[in-house]
């Protein structure tokens, strides 16, 4: 947390920090919702040393309700972790809430919110939504992807076959996120790259980096904080070397002669809009590179992360995998391979997807939203330009709408238990978002999530290491924007013989 710990026992220096409170006291009092306790300057800072923040949040929660209000440094902040308050916030007033106002470090990685995710609500953002969900990322657009998602299946496939002899361990975790980066390559940029795993890497850095709660995301207006902390000194290398690796992808992309019947990548499709128009994306190639990077975060990381927290939760429920696998089995006897058309026969499988998904959210403290203006939310203010934060994380295993919440049990969408959906309408599952900011990419990661996760049940039997029982697997997540598993998933595959039917 940006040495969080070191600075707190400083922070008697940051006195002009007094000057602002004492002008933001000054104003009108308003019914603010309830909150932990405070610390001069700090605020609610020091809640969150020594955990992960979607876990500190739900546990303050717990304690003064589900719409609660911290003062992180300088920035007042409201967490929302009930489904009812959600509903407020993304759909009654969502209007109100549809904005952003990017952190210090993320307006360095997002080219000054010129990408879609982060960028703030207006006149732009509308333009690049409608990119998105019109050509980057519409149904035709991502079924056209369908070879490069079946291709790269095949080769994970053939590489955990050739890998699996004598019994050997295997990184699980390696391999999944080594093919589905492979898939969003040549989707994003039509064919895998020379630099991929140092743009991976930077990638990964970015998405620490984005979390919010560096100190000079708490405290944009300190010269010493900014001078102290290391965030944005690491944002903006990270961001100078991405961008430089964005380049070198556009001139490649620019020179390679394609051939008729190729798949356009998204990557070409921006070039060849900004070429018809450049006023489509600000006239600024920026922009460009700032929606492909969000097209990477989205497609890469997350969907990873999902297929990887499958397979380790089916691990730890044999009865769930057996069932799971049955269902494969039988409905797809003596195929060589899965591919797309298969997969809507699969409707165990996709419970076992959407049980991932609650309790493993790809963003488990929704992107933050800010509030446009003053307004009354079950009767407490929120104050203009407060940062809002949906833990979606928290109401993924809220007791109240969920059944044995901390379980994984995907029978609870078909027993009666739960009818939810997380396309944005039911607001006790929103591993998406919902609301304007919902996310754009979900049906493109999605189909990466089911063929992946179709063929490692298909194709292999999965043994723990000698001597680790289900229960105890590594639970703990990494610290993030996203949160993959801290541990990697080493198993053991053993070939499944498929006979014809």
């Amino acid at each position: 947390m940006d040495q969080l710990i070191s600075y707190c026992l400083i922070s008697t220096l940051f006195f002009l920090l007094l000057l602002l409170k004492l002008k933001t006291n000054s104003k009108p009092s308003l019914r603010l919702p309830p909150g932990p306790w405070t610390l001069p300057i700090l605020g609610s800072i020091h809640h969150l040393i020594g955990s992960l923040p979607f876990r500190v949040l739900r546990d303050l929660s717990q304690q003064h309700g589900g719409l609660m209000f911290l003062q992180l440094g300088e920035q007042p902040t409201v967490v929302i972790s009930s489904p009812e308050l959600a509903r407020e916030i993304m759909k009654v007033h969502d209007a109100t809430f549809a904005t952003r106002n990017p952190t210090i470090t993320v307006k360095i990685l997002t080219y000054y919110g010129k990408d879609v995710a982060f960028t703030p609500y207006g006149d732009y953002w509308r333009q690049v939504r409608k990119i998105c969900i019109l050509e980057l990322l519409s149904l035709k657009r991502v079924q056209s992807f369908r070879s490069i998602r079946e291709e790269e299946t095949v080769n994970l496939i053939e590489l955990i076959s050739s890998l699996s002899g004598d019994g050997k361990l295997i990184n699980l975790s390696d391999k999944i996120f080594s093919t589905i980066n492979d898939m969003s390559f040549r989707a994003v940029v039509g064919n895998k790259c020379k630099n991929q795993d140092i743009f991976l890497r930077e990638l990964q850095k970015a998405f620490d980096l984005a979390s919010g709660f560096n100190l000079v995301d708490l405290f944009p207006s300190s010269y010493l904080v900014s001078l102290m902390s290391g965030a944005a000194r690491e944002a903006t290398r990270c961001h100078r070397e991405l961008d430089q690796l964005l380049d070198a992808m556009i001139e490649e992309h620019r020179n390679r002669k394609g051939g008729a019947d190729e798949v356009e990548d998204l990557l070409g499709v921006l070039l060849r809009l900004y070429d018809e128009d450049p006023e489509q994306l600000a006239r600024n190639m920026d922009a460009v590179k700032a929606v492909i990077f969000d097209a990477f975060a989205a497609s890469s990381e997350t969907t990873a992360a999902v297929v990887d927290w499958a397979m380790f939760e089916l691990m730890r429920s044999p009865l769930v995998m057996k069932k799971v696998q049955s269902e494969i089995r039988q409905l797809l006897q003596g195929q060589a391979n899965i591919t797309d058309l298969d997969l809507v026969k699969l409707n165990f499988l996709h419970l076992v997807i959407k049980e991932t998904l609650r309790l493993h959210p790809p963003f488990p403290l929704l992107l933050p939203r800010e509030c446009r203006e003053t307004c009354c939310i079950f009767g407490y203010d929120i104050p203009q330009g407060a940062t809002v934060i949906v833990n979606a994380w928290a109401i993924g295993r809220d007791p109240k709408y969920w059944k044995d919440a901390e379980e994984f049990k995907p029978e609870r969408f078909i027993d009666g238990s739960s009818d939810a959906d997380f396309k944005g309408m039911n607001f006790e599952f929103i591993p998406f978002g919902a609301g304007h900011r919902i996310c754009p990419g979900m049906s493109f990661g999605l189909a990466n999530i089911e063929i992946v996760l179709a063929n490692l049940l298909y194709h292999f039997d999965w043994e723990l290491p000698a001597g680790v029982h289900p229960k105890e697997l590594d639970t703990v997540e990494s610290y993030g924007l996203s949160a993959r598993k801290k541990a990697d998933l080493i198993l053991r595959a053993i070939p499944h013989v498929t006979t014809s039917k």
